[in-house]
């Protein structure tokens, strides 16, 4: 069974760009990937997440916003009585990572994570989820 993985841009960040080389790089390694498209709501992400059963939600954040809008996604997912986790990859500070995990997200990957790591990790946030 492979991992179903959904890849989301939250907020009015328009760089697609590194979320599409990230989608491609997850799907050479056998996982299974939906992405959602540009300008998402934290809400529409959790519904997109649940609809499609997916085992783990990537945010791809460079705008600055990943203290505001990860953790909307995190508590959307929550009040719908999913414990879907939430990984974020992107331009976070590393004084800000404490923050993140607080705020529930399972991994953060920042510029130059590799995408062995990439996929290491979210293999372990699955397989820590089951």
């Amino acid at each position: 069974m492979s991992v179903r993985v959904l890849v989301a841009k939250v907020g009015l960040d328009g760089h697609d760009r590194g979320i599409k080389v990230v989608a491609r790089l997850l799907r050479d390694a056998g996982m299974e990937v939906v992405y959602t498209g540009l300008f998402q709501t934290p809400e529409t992400v959790a519904i997109a997440a649940i609809q499609e059963d997916v085992d783990v939600v990537g945010l791809s954040m460079l705008s600055g916003a990943h203290l505001t809008l990860a953790p909307l996604v995190v508590a959307a997912l929550r009040t719908k009585g999913s414990d879907i986790p939430v990984v974020v990859g992107g331009i976070v500070p590393n004084n800000d990572l404490d923050d993140m995990k607080a705020a529930g997200i399972a991994a953060v990957f920042g510029p130059g994570a590799s995408a062995q790591e990439m996929v290491e990790s979210i293999n372990a946030v699955v397989r820590a989820r089951a």
